[in-house]
C-alpha cells in the first residue's frame, strides 16, 4: 500500500516545498488551515461522532461562517500538515442552537432567536443592521458582525504572537495569517472600478498604506513565526471574472503588485490569494506581483479546467484546494463518488508537486460524516503517488 511508505519530510517542510514546486515525499494535506479550507461546525460534530471522538469540545474559530477548530486527534488521524492559526477566544461559553449540537463560542456571541426558528447577532449601535442563520441553517450571513475578542490595544496582537510562536517552535505544522486585502474585496466594487476608477484607485493606495503597516505590526509581533499570510479579494462568479483584465491592471494589479514585494522583500512568508469563482484571466497577474498559492481553486466555475490550470500555470503557482468538487460531489455523491473525484483530481494537479490537497472551500454543515472520511482517507492514499524518496 503506498501509504505505507516512511514519510520523511516535517509537515511544514512538506507543505512549503509543494509552495516552491520542490519535490515532497507526499502530496501535504489541509482542512482547517484558512477560513476558506475548513469544516462547518456542525459536520465537525457529526464528523468525530461518526470516528467514536468525544463532541464535548467542539471550538469555534469563525462564528459567522461557524467553523470549527480542527483538533490533534484528527489531525493525527486524517495525516493534516496545516493548523489554522487562532489562540482561541479569552472569554468562551457554551451555545446549544438545536438538538444535540453544542458548541464553545466567544462569550460575546449572542445570537437571539427569532419566532420563526432563526438566529439574528445584531450590531449593539446599529440595531437594524443583522446577521441570521436561518431555522436549521449552517452559518450566519448580513452585516450583524460584532467584535468577539474585546480587547484593548495591542492584546490581540500578543495572544497570535504567543500562538504562532507555540505553533512554530513547539510543532511542526505550516499556518497561515489570515486577514490581508487582495486590493479587491466587496462585488460593489467592480462597479467602482468602472464608474469611479480614480476613486478606486485612491481607496487602494489607503489600502496600500494600512496594509504596510499591518505587515509591519506582523513583523514586529510575530514575524517569520508564521509561514504564510492571505490576501482576500474575489475576484470571480460562477460563471465569469467581476471586471476585464484591463480595469484590473489599472486599478488593483499595482498595488498588489507592490505588497507582494514588501512581504517578499523582507521574510520568507509566502503570499497565499483566497479568490473565489471564475478568475482564470487573473492568475497571469497574480503570478509576476509575486503570489506564491491560490485557493480555493473552484474547478466547477467555468473556464477553471484543471487540467488547463495545472498546464498553463502549474510551475508558476501552487493550488491550494480543488482536491474535491464541495459544489456537485462532496455533498451530493456517495463516499464512492468522492472517492473518485479525489483520485481524478488528485492525478491532475499533484503532480510535480505545487499541490496542497484539500476541497474547493468550506466543508457545509449538511456533508455526510461517510463522505468527509472518504475524501480524506482518499487523499492521503493517494498522497504518496506524487512524492519521492528523499
Amino acid at each position: 500500500m503506498n501509504s505505507a511508505r516512511k514519510e520523511t519530510l516535517s509537515r511544514r517542510e512538506r507543505v512549503r516545498r509543494a509552495i516552491e514546486h520542490k519535490p515532497v515525499d507526499r502530496m501535504p494535506i489541509d482542512l482547517g488551515c484558512h477560513f476558506s479550507t475548513g469544516i462547518s461546525a456542525f459536520a465537525y460534530y457529526n464528523l468525530r461522532k461518526a470516528l467514536g471522538l468525544s463532541t464535548d469540545k467542539v471550538e469555534i474559530v469563525d462564528p459567522g461562517q461557524f467553523l470549527a477548530r480542527v483538533d490533534a486527534d484528527v489531525i493525527d488521524r486524517f495525516h493534516l500538515d496545516a493548523v489554522v492559526l487562532h489562540p482561541g477566544y479569552p472569554k468562551t461559553r457554551r451555545w446549544n442552537p438545536r438538538g444535540e449540537y453544542e458548541f464553545i463560542v466567544p462569550d460575546a456571541f449572542r445570537p437571539e432567536l427569532q419566532p420563526n426558528g432563526a438566529y439574528h447577532i445584531f450590531r449593539p449601535e446599529s440595531p437594524e443592521r443583522r446577521s441570521i442563520m436561518p431555522r436549521n441553517g449552517f452559518f450566519f450571513d448580513g452585516d450583524g458582525g460584532v467584535d468577539m475578542w474585546e480587547l484593548p490595544g495591542d492584546e490581540w496582537w500578543k495572544l497570535y504572537a504567543k500562538e504562532a510562536d507555540r505553533i512554530h517552535n513547539e510543532t511542526d505544522f505550516f499556518t497561515m495569517f489570515c486577514g490581508f486585502s487582495g486590493f479587491f474585496g466587496e462585488i460593489d466594487e467592480c462597479c467602482m472600478m468602472y464608474a469611479e476608477p480614480e476613486e478606486f484607485i485612491a481607496l487602494n493606495k489607503q489600502r496600500l498604506v494600512d496594509m504596510k503597516a499591518k505587515f509591519d505590526k506582523l513583523m514586529r509581533f510575530i514575524g517569520n513565526n508564521v509561514d504564510s499570510i492571505e490576501l482576500n479579494g474575489d475576484l470571480g462568479t460562477q460563471t465569469a471574472p467581476y471586471v476585464g483584465t484591463d480595469v484590473y491592471e489599472e486599478c488593483t494589479y499595482p498595488f498588489l503588485k507592490e505588497f507582494c514585494k514588501i512581504v517578499h522583500e523582507s521574510s520568507d512568508i509566502k503570499l497565499f490569494m483566497h479568490c473565489c469563482g471564475s478568475m482564470q484571466p487573473y492568475i497571469p497577474y497574480l503570478i509576476d506581483a509575486g503570489v506564491d498559492v491560490i485557493n480555493p481553486v473552484q474547478i466547477s466555475a467555468a473556464n477553471m479546467d484543471p487540467h488547463d490550470l495545472k498546464a498553463k500555470y502549474g510551475d508558476k503557482i501552487a493550488f491550494w484546494g480543488g482536491g474535491c468538487n464541495a459544489q456537485h460531489v462532496l455533498g451530493a455523491g456517495s463516499p464512492e463518488d468522492v472517492r473518485k473525484n479525489v483520485t481524478e483530481l488528485c492525478s491532475i494537479l499533484a503532480p510535480n508537486s505545487g499541490f496542497v490537497f484539500n476541497q474547493v472551500h468550506n466543508v457545509m454543515g449538511n456533508v455526510p460524516a461517510e463522505n468527509i472520511i472518504a475524501m480524506l482517507d482518499t487523499a492521503y492514499e493517494q498522497s504518496f503517488l506524487y512524492g519521492e524518496e528523499l
